[in-house]
């Protein structure tokens, strides 16, 4: 992470008070690396007592030296050329494990040399700066790299934007946005040799957005096949190009041999590993048997990453920085080098594989007996697809490994409600694409007994995983997801009550009473509604070492065990593991390093790093969905006039945002399209209802609207009413009534169009 440690001769102190008389250019090379303070002109003259005609001379050679590559600077600060100034002006460019990571913001040495990156030394715990942040720091090169310590925050300056290049009739250039939620262009003042229609990086120009933009990269067709992803990578700043010194170290990782005397050989066992159809990895499988008393053996099966990423590795600190796997319809952006995710660690079928076995004993009811970890060697007898797994039990034609995973599934299955966890409906779309990245396909995926199986059985090794750690006072690090707050529930609770519905906040808050009122809701509109209020109301789902359960599953102490591949949560639970139940594998003989549990540093702070993978992870699910937006919308570009069957999915002031049944894509229906009439908008209920017509939109209702805009680069969609603007919606479905008290909905009259808002004070 460091820039260069290299050490020569200019890095010394000089060894006493310099004599007077003109300096040599060592000299001048020592006393600008040992000063504290930027050393300019007026500085090297007074350390070395120039007079007169020598501060004349020390002029012409320091221009001489820089001129020969020596230094590099202005004259009231110079440094080493090469080097960083002592006090200069840094713009941070990642998180790292909580530390901040910066390079120079002005760097002038030609392309080959690459800005040295320097760690900035906060004070406090953690770091209170963010990606793009610039601050004002004193620099220092140490034996171990170059660090910095900030002296004051600048003001912020734009990040470098995406858009698209646009020309208007004047030949003036514009750029257009690709994020939906920009509404304007950009005035373009120099556009780099790019042309119209292509999508370009740029950055501002000026201190003033009258200022404009200059092209600074210019990355090709934004509709050509894999556009819609290199859109996200660079927008959310994904690093998507390994450096060849890990993909080396990889490579050489990938070698390694397997210690079968220190394995358990579990080749022999029928393992089958169950994905989705399009899965670009395998790091799971599961195998099961009749225990003979009414329960099951159970084996789940992990890829053992920790064996070939070591801590301290420059392969292990790529995948810290990555966080996680990223998954588009288009590609996959790995945490690690396909050499190791997508070969050696994958489980593929009949090829042997190291494996971090978790061993199960499920009583008839369910409960987890027992379990214990062990290094394995495994052969995966079949790699095999849900839908194809759900056939052959559907059919009948499943063999005997197939048939005992579903019974002990069934087990699982009566434990799982018994614990009761939060039951929502989330449909998950699917693109599929040709072998030209052209979309074929937008559907939504199934949801089957087998993604159920799959589950239950990471879900039962996960707790193990937790509860084994636990047991040997290990660190862990869990995975948390926090009841709802007061606030939400509270607010819940005044949307349910429009429904004559109530949540008794008095009680203990559980996932099963969530449940239970969809339970009670017969209405399929009306559930579809509450079940949105109550996903809105759950909390964010996180990493971190103090555990505080898992509200959403039930469960008191959850980790995430089952997906090293893609998740870096995963490879340190593995390493804990290691450590806790004595694991560790020969070492090596070659240069990686010899540990593969976890590293000193995280055995005392797992909080910086935990930290640092949520917010990969929230970067990743956000570059996904975009992503997902933007193929929709190109999708549908081609229909556009056409009528789709919606749901409302939100209601504002502004406008009903409105989903696609059946495919997801997310649209605006504008409220000045609605009708020639005022609308009221009472936040507190999500509804707008006309005051001539009284037709009333809440979320949850189906309606029939036209397609009016689609836009591909922003994956933003517009609706409009089936029959033209202007025209009257039926919605289909019950209109729920409100409890009003007064005349709850009642307001100013206004311009047809309007609306007037009743809700929250602002």
């Amino acid at each position: 992470m460091s820039g260069s440690t290299s050490r020569g001769p200019t890095d010394l102190a000089p060894a006493h008070k310099p004599e007077p008389g003109l300096p040599s250019r060592q000299q001048i090379l020592d006393f600008i690396a040992s000063s504290d303070e930027p050393a300019g002109k007026r500085e090297i003259g007074r350390a070395f007592g120039l007079k007169g005609q020598e501060k004349i001379q020390l002029k012409a050679l320091l221009k001489d030296m820089a001129e020969e590559g020596l230094i590099d600077g202005k004259r009231t600060a110079y440094h080493r050329m090469g080097g960083v100034p002592k006090v200069t002006v840094l713009r941070v460019l990642e998180i790292d494990e909580g530390e901040a990571i910066a390079v120079p913001d002005s760097w002038t040495p030609d392309d080959a040399t690459p800005p040295p990156r320097l760690r900035l030394r906060e004070k406090g715990k953690g770091s209170a700066l963010r990606t793009g942040d610039r601050v004002l720091a004193r620099t220092e090169e140490t034996a171990t790299g170059w660090i910095a310590h900030p002296m004051k925050k600048l003001p912020a300056m734009a990040d470098q934007v995406m858009g698209v290049v646009e020309i208007d009739k004047a030949g003036k250039g514009w750029l257009a946005p690709i994020d939906k939620r920009e509404r304007s262009a950009t005035v373009i003042a120099d556009l780099g040799g790019a042309e119209a229609g292509q999508l370009v990086m740029a950055e501002p120009v000026g201190r003033s957005p009258r200022s404009g933009v200059k092209v600074t990269a210019v990355l090709g067709d934004p509709l050509a096949p894999k556009a819609f992803s290199l859109i996200a990578i660079h927008k959310h700043g994904i690093p998507f190009v390994f450096p060849q010194d890990v993909i080396a170290e990889a490579e050489r990782a990938a070698r390694l041999s397997l210690s079968e005397d220190s394995r358990e050989d579990l080749r022999h066992l029928p393992i089958v590993a169950i994905d989705p159809s399009d899965a670009r990895d395998h790091d799971d499988a599961i195998w099961a048997e009749p225990d003979g008393e009414g329960g099951f053996r159970a084996i789940v099966a992990i890829a053992d990453v920790s064996f070939y990423v070591r801590p301290g590795s420059d392969l292990d600190s790529e995948a810290r920085k990555r966080g996680n796997s990223v998954y588009f319809p288009d590609r996959v952006v790995p945490m690690l080098p396909e050499v190791l995710s997508a070969d050696v660690c994958s489980l593929r079928a009949a090829e042997t594989r190291a494996a971090m076995a978790c061993h199960l004993e499920i009583a008839a009811d369910g409960r987890i007996k027992s379990w214990r970890f062990m290094r394995a060697i495994v052969r995966i007898s079949e790699v095999i697809a849900y839908e194809d797994a759900q056939s052959r039990i559907d059919e009948g034609t499943a063999d005997e490994s197939f048939v005992n995973l579903w019974a002990a599934w069934r087990a699982l299955e009566k434990a799982r409600g018994d614990r009761d966890p939060l039951e929502l409906e989330l449909p998950e779309r699917r693109v599929v694409l040709d072998d030209q990245g052209r979309i074929t396909e937008i559907r939504l995926r199934e949801r089957l007994d087998a993604h159920r199986v799959v589950e239950d059985f990471m879900i039962a090794a996960n707790v193990a995983a937790a509860k084994a750690l636990e047991s040997k006072v290990a660190p862990v690090v869990y995975r948390i997801h926090e009841p709802p707050s007061r606030e939400k529930l509270v607010a819940l609770n005044d949307y349910l009550a429009t429904f004559d519905r109530k949540l008794s906040l008095g009680q203990v808050i559980t996932p099963g009473l969530f449940n239970r009122m969809l339970k009670d809701v017969s209405d399929e509109a009306e559930k579809a509604l509450i079940m949105e209020a109550v996903l809105r109301s759950q909390t964010q789902a996180y990493y971190g070492p103090r555990n505080a359960g898992h509200f959403g599953l039930s469960l008191g102490s959850y980790a995430h065990f089952t997906s090293p591949i893609r998740r870096y949560a995963d490879l340190l639970v593995h390493r804990a593991l290691v450590d806790a139940f004595a694991l560790e594998q020969p070492a090596p003989k070659d240069d990686l390093p010899p540990r593969t549990g976890l590293s000193d540093r995280d055995n005392a702070d797992l909080s910086r790093v935990s930290d640092a993978i949520s917010t990969t992870e929230r970067r990743a699910m956000a570059a996904e969905r975009e992503t997902i937006d933007r193929y929709v919308a190109a999708w549908l570009s081609a229909r556009v006039g056409e009528v789709f069957e919606c749901r409302i999915t939100g209601v504002q002031r502004f406008g009903l945002f409105a989903t696609i049944v059946g495919l997801g894509g997310d649209g605006l229906v504008p409220v000045s399209v609605l009708g020639d009439e005022r609308f009221f908008h009472d936040e507190r209920a999500q509804v707008l209802e006309g005051e001539k017509s009284g037709t009333r939109y809440a979320m949850g209702q189906r309606l029939r609207l036209k397609l009016a805009e689609s836009n591909p680069l922003t994956g933003a969609l517009k609706f409009e009413p089936e029959h033209g603007a202007g025209s009257r919606i039926e919605p289909r479905g019950k209109p729920f009534s409100l409890k009003k008290k007064g005349n709850h909905l009642a307001g100013k009259r206004g311009r047809p169009g309007n609306i007037r808002h009743q809700g929250k004070k602002r």
